[in-house]
């Protein structure tokens, strides 16, 4: 079992900036990779970044050169998602999730506005 604990979010205006973060807690050892989805209403829930293990990551073709996914410390079991130069089809509620062998866990989802 592996629990997800996410932090951050809030309101923004538009070109602002926030940052998400999530710790892993429990079976982490197995974990790879880790990142974020959204999902915004009326919408499906859709990848916003990925970073696996070794380094590499995936974005999102909206969020290229805006957002930036991390580990907090280099600490392996979290992930950070730097936010800037955010728009207001930015406004979702964001999701940390983990992959382990055959299961995703997701974290409590943590609400993202950006409005002026």
């Amino acid at each position: 079992q592996v629990q997800l604990v996410e932090s951050g979010g809030g309101l923004a205006q538009p070109g602002g900036s926030l940052r998400l973060s999530c710790v892993a807690s429990g079976s982490i050892f197995s974990i790879n990779p880790m990142g974020w989805y959204r999902q915004a209403p009326g919408k499906q829930r859709e990848l916003v970044a990925t970073l696996y293990s070794g380094g590499y990551t995936v974005y999102a073709g909206p969020v290229k050169g805006r957002f930036t996914i991390s580990r907090d410390n280099n600490v392996k079991n979290t992930v950070s998602l730097q936010m800037n130069s955010l728009k207001p089809e930015d406004t979702a509620v964001y999701y940390c999730y983990a992959h382990t062998v055959g299961v995703d866990y997701w974290g409590q989802g943590t609400q993202v506005t950006v409005s002026s």
